[in-house]
């Protein structure tokens, strides 16, 4: 444990590291059960630091990036900041051209959460969520845990229970660079999803509830790709989101691989699975000028998201998987992140 700075309440933070004998370390906080650092070996056995993150508990606290951030209740983006459940309308804060995103500006990567347990190789976070937070029915807890293997494979599973009928769609907001954080943008390093199809967006961002074909598209990652190879090319969908920032829609079901990411500079590949529907490839459009670990001051384009979920809007598109908990049911979901040299 390492003290990580106190935030404006007068709240202690502090830092948990994960380690296995590879030489990989993942640093986290109970700040926002935040992923801080994450430490792996490249083809010349040269440490990397591989996600963006800040120096302290304040840049976290004033950050607007999500950098590693737990993202709850729900991600992504809900149109006007409304749905109904159970017929009760419920409106949310709209931060987002009109519309909700990750639930609004009270967000749990800026709250303390409890450490439940801690080992060498796993840590739990908990936080208790009152009924009416974030404009949400029912009171939840919620957990979220960190597990380190020897096989360099970080996973991460949500747990939630509520005692009403609410919704769920949690995911980690980590940007990777395969180059190190400190490293300019990441262009040239080779993205694959497995994923025939996406589902396309508004002026604002907003899912149309139609799910098209990626073939023929920039948007098509179905054979690794350079990220930069189309993102700027003359398509509507990219210029609405200036550069990539979709929901896919993922092959298959269950725990599976859903996507990857490969360095040739530093030889290292990334492996993303999920037993989630979907995954939000965003390729950090909106970075700027933002001061981050080491001083390095993060630019456009500089980390890969890859936020698995729900679809985005999903509780209001009857065509999309639904994200409600019902009362006595349990919220759970893995993603993992497994790095290996190629």
């Amino acid at each position: 444990m390492m003290k990580f700075g106190t935030t404006s309440l007068g709240e202690e933070a502090t830092l948990y590291t994960l380690e296995n004998q590879n030489k990989m370390v993942v640093t986290l906080s109970d700040f926002g059960a935040t992923l801080v650092q994450v430490l792996v070996p490249d083809k010349e056995g040269k440490i990397r630091d591989v996600v963006l993150g800040y120096e302290d508990v304040t840049g976290y606290e004033k950050g607007e990036a999500f950098f590693g951030a737990t993202v709850g209740r729900v991600a992504n983006r809900i149109a006007k900041g409304e749905f109904k459940l159970n017929g009760v309308n419920y409106h949310l804060t709209t931060n987002d051209n009109g519309n909700n995103l990750h639930s609004g500006l009270n967000y749990y990567n800026k709250r303390m959460w409890q450490v439940l347990r801690k080992s060498k190789e796993e840590i739990t976070f908990e936080l208790i969520s009152p009924s009416g937070d974030q404009g949400y029915p029912g009171e939840a807890t919620i957990r979220v845990s960190y597990h380190l293997s020897e096989e360099n494979e970080l996973k991460i599973t949500y747990q939630a229970k509520a005692n009403e009928d609410t919704l769920f769609n949690m995911t980690n907001h980590s940007y990777f660079n395969l180059e190190g954080h400190q490293s300019s943008d990441t262009l040239s390093q080779e993205v694959w999803l497995n994923a025939q199809a996406f589902t396309p967006i508004d002026k604002a961002l907003i899912p149309t509830g139609e799910i098209s074909l990626v073939k023929g598209t920039p948007l098509d990652f179905t054979q690794a790709k350079e990220v930069g190879k189309e993102i700027d090319a003359d398509f509507e969908q990219l210029k609405l989101a200036g550069g990539f920032d979709h929901n896919y829609v993922l092959e298959g079901r269950g725990f599976r691989k859903v996507a990857s990411l490969y360095s040739k500079v530093t030889g290292i590949k990334m492996e993303v699975s999920t037993d989630l529907p979907g995954l939000q490839f965003y390729s950090g459009n909106f970075i700027e000028e933002e001061v981050g670990k080491d001083q390095v001051t993060y630019q456009k384009r500089q980390g890969l998201c890859f936020e698995t979920q729900y679809f985005p809007n999903a509780v209001n598109e009857q065509s999309f998987n639904s994200p409600i908990l019902l009362v006595g049911e349990e919220y759970q979901s893995t993603t993992s992140f497994s790095f290996q040299i190629v």
